[in-house]
């Protein structure tokens, strides 16, 4: 029986588990650096590699249960992909579990974004990301991953953290009132009060990868200069878990690069940070 980082079985089965891991390997819609649907299995490599206990909240949170789900299958268009994601993950909610996704590219979060405001009532979407994502359509569809949280941003309280690439069409779908650019996370204080002033109870958090400094994070498919740094990014997890009741995760972009590990295991210390925050 395959394990996230090789747990023992008795702590990844089904009906025990609180937490339900899965793999969404889409890589369709990318535009540039290919590789997204390479991500879960390095991810996974690296995990196997990652001590299990968690110093800052003195917590080995796998014991909580973490199950795989099976694998999203290939998928021949973004409108079939986007369809099955959504609809698999209304089904995964009726199951009262923690759940987390693992791109795969941003276009996946787009099901499952819906999926969870249409549980989930009065939603906050906390999106972490260099990119904006608000376009309504790109390249004829609208689950292209530069449409990413353009249906967040009508149907649920979106906040955004770590932009600093965008188009001037997308200026019409943002507020910026609820937009915190990298450079204004980086040099100025305040902005996390702010933050969480303007979340509801409930949060869900999509992570794009590239939100990330590239010297640090490299391997994603369109790494912006400016991003934000390791420390910064978890002491705000670690606060919004405390403070909020995050509802589930997604991360994705992670396009590996060979030879190169230090990508490949930052996502997942960040995967099990934030489970033990969730849990601790």
């Amino acid at each position: 029986m395959k394990t996230f980082a090789g747990i023992e079985e008795q702590y990844a089965q089904r009906d025990s588990a609180k937490i339900y891991l899965k793999s969404i390997p889409y890589d369709g819609t990318s535009t540039w650096g290919k590789g997204a649907d390479k991500g879960f299995a390095a991810f996974m490599d690296a995990a196997a590699n990652m001590e299990l206990y968690d110093i800052e909240t003195d917590t080995e949170v796998y014991k909580q249960g973490i199950h795989l789900l099976p694998e999203a299958p290939a998928f021949v268009s973004p409108e079939e992909m986007y369809q099955h994601t959504y609809e698999t993950t209304k089904e995964l909610l009726k199951e009262n579990k923690f759940l987390t996704f693992f791109g795969g590219e941003h276009s996946v979060s787009i099901g499952l974004i819906k999926a969870h405001y249409e549980h989930f009532e009065d939603l906050t979407v906390l999106q972490i990301d260099a990119h904006a994502d608000l376009r309504p359509e790109y390249e004829g569809t609208p689950y292209n991953h530069a449409c990413a949280l353009h249906d967040a941003s009508k149907n649920t309280n979106l906040i955004q953290l770590g932009i600093r690439s965008m188009d001037i069409s997308e200026k019409e779908h943002m507020d910026y009132d609820k937009v915190y650019f990298a450079d204004e996370m980086k040099y100025t204080n305040g902005w996390e009060d702010q933050v969480f002033e303007s979340m509801t109870d409930d949060v869900y958090i999509t992570f794009d990868l590239d939100a990330f400094d590239p010297s640090i994070l490299p391997a994603t498919g369109t790494p912006e200069p400016g991003g934000l740094p390791w420390y910064l990014v978890i002491n705000f997890l670690a606060k919004i878990f405390e403070l909020k009741n995050v509802v589930g995760f997604d991360i994705v972009e992670l396009a590996p690069i060979e030879g190169h590990r230090a990508s490949e295991f930052l996502a997942a210390k960040l995967y099990y940070k934030m489970l033990s925050y969730k849990f601790s």
